[in-house]
């Protein structure tokens, strides 16, 4: 029998509601929320504000207008890290998909009858196409242990 209860093993919490494997997301790992920071670190210790501001005087550096801009961003996506995965109270405060599955008390939407066609699983389609449909496919095929074992669609 394939196994799509969640078990109890470190990684399985980590197997939301959608389908989607919460450490494959670039916000659970932290890279690019570190790299972020250190860049922004690093442009402070050289002062490269003074040297954008500079060199934006001439044509070859024209596009160092916007430094500030690109500074500010990388502040943004230091913010941008999850570190919990949505079964522990990361990922959207919002998720309709996690509380669609908590109100019907499944474990995931691969234990649902309608999945194929929930609307609900459509909000991910733009950042994740049909990944998270494919994964929930293969959790109720081969079961959430072979799942993590596996390649995962992202």
């Amino acid at each position: 029998m394939v196994q799509t209860e969640i078990p109890n093993n470190e990684n399985s919490e980590y197997v939301s509601y959608c389908g989607l494997y919460c450490p494959d997301c670039p916000l659970f790992s932290g890279k690019v929320s570190d790299l972020a920071k250190d860049l922004r670190k690093e442009l402070r210790r050289v002062q490269y504000d003074k040297f954008a501001k500079y060199i934006s005087k001439f044509p070859a550096g024209k596009e160092l207008e916007k430094f500030q801009e690109c500074y500010t961003v990388l502040g943004i996506l230091m913010k941008y890290r999850c570190e919990l995965g949505c079964r522990l109270g990361g990922g959207a405060e919002n998720c309709q998909i996690r509380e669609c599955n908590r109100e019907q008390n499944l474990n995931g939407c691969w234990q649902c009858k309608k999945y194929k066609n929930c609307s609900k699983l459509n909000a991910l389609n733009a950042l994740h196409g049909n990944a998270h449909r494919k994964n929930l496919e293969t959790i109720k095929k081969v079961g959430i242990p072979e799942f993590i074992k596996g390649n995962k669609n992202w």
